[in-house]
């Protein structure tokens, strides 16, 4: 049985597992949250002051009209600055969308390419923006290399930038079982945001929220039926 506190939104029932849908940032990267509080302490912010400007309003903020691409960046910039000056804070935003690129996560990499190997169908949903190298946001040509060796292992990459849809909206996550031909009832779904995984599980599919990488692959393991390493 899988620990509640590790995996709340995982699906109780057996299933039979034909596909894992990953998310990127904070899944396959570091997470992003800390690249935020870095900044917020650097300048000065409150701690997690970027986390609760991206929860308020969630569906119509900068930062989900920039995920949805009806906004460019210069316009974030505006309109997020916008928002934190109504909480009485000063920050930059273009300094904020720097912090989306991680560093690659080797082991999940390889659980990645473990699934691959099992027969696994694979797909990438994730909410990113038109800013950086390629899907990842990677701030330079080298990084932005690497995270492309790991996107071409996925049958599927569904971007909310491209598409106009983020999650956790179902129709984004639908769009990803529909180009691999699988019921959401068949997938395992990984993302650090609880959001993201409630909607996923709404749909019936497994959903894996992640919290650790040693963590991620012992509930991945566990879903799948077979090992998958170690952080």
């Amino acid at each position: 049985m899988l620990h509640a506190d590790r995996a709340d939104h995982l699906r109780s029932d057996a299933v039979t597992v034909s596909a894992v849908l990953w998310d990127f940032g904070g899944v396959f990267t570091t997470s992003p949250f800390e690249a935020f509080n870095r900044y917020e302490t650097e300048a000065g912010l409150p701690l997690d002051l970027i986390r609760t400007l991206n929860a308020t309003n969630p569906h119509d903020n900068a930062w989900a009209r920039l995920e949805r691409s009806e906004i460019d960046v210069a316009g974030f910039a505006e309109v997020f600055e916008g928002e934190a000056a109504a909480l009485g804070h000063r920050l930059d935003g273009r300094r904020v969308l720097a912090c989306l690129s991680g560093d690659l996560r080797p082991a999940m990499v390889a659980a990645l390419r473990t699934c691959i190997d099992r027969g696994l169908r694979v797909a990438c949903i994730t909410n990113n923006v038109l800013t950086g190298e390629g899907p990842s946001m990677a701030t330079t040509p080298e990084r932005a290399a690497a995270v492309d060796e790991v996107m071409a292992l996925f049958e599927v990459v569904v971007e909310s930038s491209k598409v106009g849809v983020r999650k956790p909206d179902l129709r984004i996550y639908e769009m990803a079982c529909a180009h691999l031909g699988v019921e959401p009832a068949a997938c395992v779904y990984l993302d650090d945001l609880g959001v993201n995984c409630k909607a996923a599980a709404a749909l019936g599919m497994t959903a894996i929220k992640v919290v650790t990488p040693e963590q991620a692959l012992a509930d991945l393991g566990e879903a799948v039926g077979f090992e998958l390493g170690e952080a």
